[in-house]
């Protein structure tokens, strides 16, 4: 087999047979080729039939061009073997055997719609009261359950003395015997089903043992705890496991992932070969520099430094913006002068960013600019569901005869009325010739309404009607604030305590910033032309028309992708790395990954930037830049408004803050329990309390040595830079500190 167009590293993972044998593969190294041309060796060179070779990936996608890939090599082999995703490669076992433990072969698999209408089912069963405890909290914590292998009976073992826990205990009990009654089983289920029958029936695994002489797996680095037992079941005679990860690009811990199994792969398979691809083809070397640079941070990573034969390249452009508008201005200007420039198209730019809502200030400018753009990985901001369901009940407060607009939010949050309540409504005002709103007024003479249902009814139709009354004396903003705190819809999403409804709420309070900005430039703002101007901005569908548009996505949306440029936006402490990371060094160790995937989805330019200011939350604020930037090396970067200043936090001769002149941020408000308030934002407290001043230098038992910035007397919060671990918030009378002379 002709392997001459892989370089030495690879043609020796390739070449390698038997053993288990782990290729540690740098973001660009060819790892899909070096997958690829290790089967067909292993078919053209050592005669090993395909039907005896197992490879397992993530998407199906990545299944589909695998099986491309290997017939261009070797032929049309691929129908012979198994190649798919740890689900597919489940459901066929299961097919084969799964009556063994109870289930035949045309069981069901639920998807998550499915998974909702059952667990509804089970909630009614239990009396478990939804608005209490809403239905994507305990699916969410289902899912985690099972990612842990834990079975109810597992699960009731660990925690069944709690009491706090017993409800779940007995919703995922009768949620399991619902499903089996069904003959169903949802995804999590297809891995956990699977380990089963083997543990019970080792006459079947070792079948699949027999069968299986060599297993590969694509993205290990990315396996939970059921697919790396999975693997190690399926693995266990022959030994001749091939996996492919990089530790440095583990970001999906929120959802499993256990970068252990990568981590310690010699641990668990003694002996193991060890191929490390650090030759990267896809970006120049200031890119790759930059991404060592910050990710040799993370302590007990393995030791990897990418590079690449091309050329240098451009330095790493930095930006500091006034502001979020700032910001995206500085996009705008870039892009376009690298179009006349360099002769690029629109659809070579990519703007990465942490959380969804800052698409909001990006997608505003390329709007007024009419430049196109699309949003990966999730709906435009005026497109999702939170945003469409808060212009919903602003049009309602305007307009009490928008139908559609009632319809959308009368159980929204969940109000417990139920399609046969809504008919009746819809009855009455056909009958009385009124808007479905105006018939909630007269709710009490709706035959069949009465009860939970009625008072619910009523308080929407008063929620509404009080807000209505005030449409000409109050501001848009403090309209926007109550609705927040009236409808609940904030509170709902807290009690789901999923990633998802946190994003939610992150965007409805960006929204409360378009909101704000809206009447800071209407000389006499009112919510019927604020609805005016954003309906035309949410209608512009034909931005997204054409495949030649600026693309803007997470991080997280962007692994497996390349751009010939990119924008890594918002590096920003509490927003790049996130606010919950903070504390928790296992978490900023995956933020810190998560940044060096941004960097390396640039092949030829990348752009850097950060706010001073930032509108986040419903407030806007001062902004510190983030730790990452910290550790960016400066020689490979340049910017028209200066450099960043990269020295130590606290130097131990001065007592100067050196990073950006930072300021002290203003402090967010608890904006999860209440609706933001149009108050000033506060000033700079260095008040002297719990034995500390702005200035001093500290030393803390886990965190090492830092400088105090700042205070919070009413919060009883302490701000310390650390010269190791960033930016701290603890408690001033609680924290182990010691002042350092």
């Amino acid at each position: 087999m002709d392997l001459n167009g892989l370089n030495t590293v690879q043609k020796e993972a390739v070449c390698a047979v038997d053993g288990p044998i782990l290729v540690v593969a740098g973001a660009g190294s060819g790892k899909t080729r070096v997958l690829t041309y290790r089967i067909a060796n292993l078919i053209e060179t050592h005669d090993i039939f395909p039907s005896n070779i197992l490879a397992i990936t993530f998407t199906n996608k990545a299944a589909s061009e695998m099986k491309s890939r290997i017939e261009s090599l070797v032929g049309p082999v691929s129908n012979q073997m198994w190649i798919g995703t740890f689900h597919s490669i489940c459901v066929r076992i299961l097919r084969r055997d799964g009556e063994k433990i109870g289930y035949g072969s045309d069981f069901v698999i639920y998807d998550t719609t499915d998974q909702k209408s059952a667990l509804k089912s089970c909630y009614k069963e239990l009396n478990i009261d939804e608005k209490m405890t809403p239905l994507k909290t305990y699916q969410f914590k289902i899912s985690g359950a099972k990612n842990d292998m834990l079975t109810p009976e597992a699960y009731e073992g660990l925690y069944g003395g709690d009491f706090r826990e017993r409800e779940f205990i007995k919703l995922y009990k009768r949620y399991q015997a619902k499903l089996k009654q069904n003959q169903a089983m949802d995804f999590d289920d297809l891995l956990l089903k699977t380990l089963e029958l083997f543990q019970k029936h080792p006459d079947v695994l070792q079948m699949y043992q027999n069968k299986f002489k060599f297993i590969h797996v694509d993205e290990y680095q990315d396996t939970n705890r059921a697919q790396y037992e999975l693997v190690k079941y399926l693995s266990g005679r022959y030994h001749n496991l091939f996996v492919v990860g990089d530790g440095d690009q583990s970001i999906y811990r929120w959802r499993g992932a256990d970068i252990r199994n990568i981590q310690e792969f010699e641990k668990d398979y003694v002996g193991a070969k060890v191929y490390k691809l650090e030759q990267n083809y896809r970006s120049s070397q200031n890119i790759l520099s930059l991404a060592n640079s910050v990710i040799k941070n993370n302590p007990n990573r393995r030791d990897k430094m990418l590079w690449t034969d091309a050329a240098e390249g451009d330095k790493i452009q930095y930006y500091k913006a006034y502001d979020e508008k700032d910001e995206a201005r500085n996009v705008i200007e870039q892009i376009k002068k690298q179009i006349r420039d360099s002769g690029y198209s629109l659809s070579d730019f990519a703007i990465l960013y942490r959380t969804n809502a800052q698409s909001r200030a990006f997608e505003d400018m390329f709007m007024l600019e009419g430049i196109q753009y699309k949003v990966l990985g999730g709906a435009k901001f005026y497109d999702r569901k939170e945003i469409k369901d808060l212009m919903a009940y602003l049009k309602l407060i305007v307009n009490h005869q928008d139908d559609v607009s009632f319809l959308r939010v009368i159980n929204e949050p969940k109000r417990s009325l139920g399609d046969r309540t809504i008919e009746k409504i819809q009855i009455y005002a056909s009958a009385n010739q009124m808007s479905l709103f105006d018939a909630c007024g007269h709710a009490v003479e709706i035959e069949g309404i009465s009860g939970k249902a009625l008072q619910n009814i009523q308080a929407f139709y008063k929620m509404i009607s009080g807000l209505r009354m005030r449409l000409e004396s109050e501001f848009v903003t403090t309209l926007y604030d109550d609705l927040i705190e009236q409808s609940g819809i904030v509170r709902a999403y807290e009690l789901e305590k999923t990633i998802e409804a946190d994003g939610r709420i992150d965007n409805i309070y960006e929204f409360r910033v378009v909101v704000e900005e809206f009447e800071k430039r209407s000389e006499n703002p009112n919510l019927r032309d604020f609805l005016a101007e954003t309906s035309l901005v949410s209608d512009q569908d034909s931005l997204n028309d054409s495949d030649d548009a600026v693309l803007l996505m997470t991080i997280h949306a962007s692994k497996g992708l390349e751009f010939p440029v990119v924008f890594l936006v918002g590096l920003e402490d509490q927003l790049f790395p996130s606010f919950r990371s903070m504390d928790d060094e296992e978490a900023l160790e995956e933020e810190r990954r998560l940044c060096y995937v941004g960097i390396t989805r640039a092949e030829k330019c990348l752009h850097v930037s950060h706010a001073k200011n930032r509108n986040h939350f419903g407030r806007y604020e001062a902004r510190i830049p983030s730790v990452f930037l910290k550790e960016m090396d400066a020689q490979l970067m340049e910017g028209k408004d200066g450099m960043p200043e990269i020295k130590t936090y606290g130097d131990k001769k001065t007592k100067t803050i050196s990073f950006f002149d930072i300021q002290t941020p203003k402090k967010k408000s608890n904006l999860r329990s209440a609706a933001p308030q149009r108050v000033k934002a506060p000033e700079n407290t260095a008040e002297h309390f719990s034995g500390y001043k702005a200035g001093d230098k500290v030393t803390h038992k886990t965190f090492g040595s830092g400088m105090v910035v700042s205070m919070d007397q009413a919060k009883d919060m302490i701000t310390i830079v650390f010269d190791a671990h960033g930016i701290k918030k603890l408690s001033a009378s609680m924290a182990p500190l010691k002042t350092v002379d």
